[in-house]
């Protein structure tokens, strides 16, 4: 399992907050070298300083899009010149929409997709050929609970995530030839982090994670432990478990409630 040991080369996108961070505080930890990538170089560069006080063992700063696809070309690039290779690739980077459909315009719906669904195949297209070359190593896809599940109002999140999922099963399957080239999927249910208050939002509200929540910190101790894992497939709680059961066996009591559920749980005030 993924975790002993130091002196990894462990990049983590979508660094800059939320689960990112907490990935690479956790990683700093165990004295791993770190290569942080996130768009926002400032915010990266308050969190090199906590790895570094945490223990990594040396911390590379590169500011990354990920829906540029030369800019996540540039990230892989600058870990490869640093260190000559790379162990695993945390990818955490995400952004949330909400709002129905026909609400949500053009650009947030591509924005949520760019950088959640593309953005994830942008990082396998440059990080798997690495991993086939050395013949092992890690990719540990982030997506979401509502990767497998249905939810109002959050149709550009949902698709995008669904398709992450999806793009996990595919790299698994492209690459069973080489057994120690590893590609997880970790499936965080409601966790508290600032990407609800960084929503790209349609829907007229003030947004928040559903109960019950978990900490940053601890869907980051998933992710890391996901690195290393043979098991495709990483949830972050037993609630998640409990929606999962009746999405698929309850589909018909499930679509009755969920609407209702979803917005009292998660919106702290409606449409304006």
């Amino acid at each position: 399992m993924y975790g002993a040991g130091v002196n990894r080369v462990v990049v983590v996108t979508g660094a800059s907050s939320g689960i990112g961070r907490s990935t690479a505080r956790l990683a700093a930890r165990g004295g791993d070298h770190l290569v942080l990538g996130a768009r926002t170089r400032e915010d990266l560069v308050e969190c090199a300083e906590e790895c570094r006080e945490a223990g990594a063992a040396s911390v590379l700063v590169v500011p990354t899009d990920v829906r540029d696809d030369a800019s996540v070309a540039g990230l892989v690039r600058s870990t490869l010149d640093r260190h000559g290779r790379i162990d695993a690739v945390l990818h955490c980077a995400g952004v949330v929409a909400y709002g129905r459909t026909e609400e949500v315009c053009a650009e947030d719906f591509e924005t949520t997709l760019d950088t959640n669904l593309l953005g994830s195949a942008a990082v396998a297209r440059h990080v798997v050929p690495v991993l086939r070359r050395q013949a092992r190593g890690d990719l540990v896809l982030v997506g979401s609970l509502l990767g497998h599940l249905a939810v109002p109002e959050m149709t550009p999140y949902v698709v995008s995530k669904w398709g992450v999922r999806a793009l996990a099963r595919q790299l698994r399957i492209e690459n069973r030839d080489l057994r120690q080239v590893r590609i997880t999927h970790v499936s965080p249910g409601s966790v508290d982090t600032p990407i609800y208050d960084n929503a790209l939002d349609a829907a007229g509200g003030v947004n928040a994670p559903p109960p019950p929540t978990i900490s940053a910190d601890r869907a980051a101790a998933v992710v890391l432990r996901a690195a290393g894992s043979r098991r495709l497939e990483h949830q972050t709680s037993w609630s998640n478990h409990v929606l999962l059961a009746a999405f698929r066996l309850l589909p018909g009591v499930y679509d009755r409630l969920v609407g209702p559920a979803f917005e009292l749980a998660s919106r702290r005030s409606h449409r304006v």
